[in-house]
């Protein structure tokens, strides 16, 4: 099997046009349940708090794409065996990580939840401005919280 790669813009342009992506999301919490979210810097939901997550590449397993997501968009490091698989759900997007306003984009999330003993040191990717650890009840009624987000916590 060959190795997972990163697509050319233009190819990934394509997919995106295209095609759905198939994504990892991830609920990080803490102890006390609080989930970590980051503020989009880039689309879709520029500017939302929005789960750490991203696409499955192509050769890449969803075991793989866990990892490496959890620790580009967090610096942390784990398996996906000591995440609860919560569900799969659909994000439509009428925006683009191209900015490109012609199309949107269409996510199948697999969504896990991962829950620590100790609130991890979170690493700020450039993906993100800022983040927060936040209560469900309380991403529910957030107006940054994107609804995709919430709906992760109803």
């Amino acid at each position: 099997m060959k190795l997972p790669r990163f697509l050319p813009d233009s190819d990934f342009a394509f997919i995106v046009r295209n095609a759905p992506l198939v994504s990892v999301d991830i609920i990080v919490k803490d102890p006390q349940q609080r989930a970590l979210l980051g503020r989009r810097v880039n689309e879709p939901a520029k500017g939302n708090y929005f789960v750490p997550g991203g696409a499955i590449r192509k050769n890449e397993t969803i075991r793989s794409a866990f990892v490496r997501i959890l620790k580009a968009e967090t610096g942390l490091e784990t398996s996906i065996d000591k995440a609860r698989f919560v569900g799969v759900f659909e994000h439509f997007y009428d925006t683009n990580r191209f900015e490109d306003r012609q199309y949107g984009t269409h996510y199948v999330a697999l969504v896990h939840e991962l829950t620590f003993k100790e609130r991890p040191l979170v690493k700020l990717d450039s993906q993100h401005s800022d983040i927060r650890w936040i209560s469900g009840s309380e991403i529910l009624l957030a107006p940054d919280v994107h609804p995709y987000t919430k709906a992760y916590f109803r």
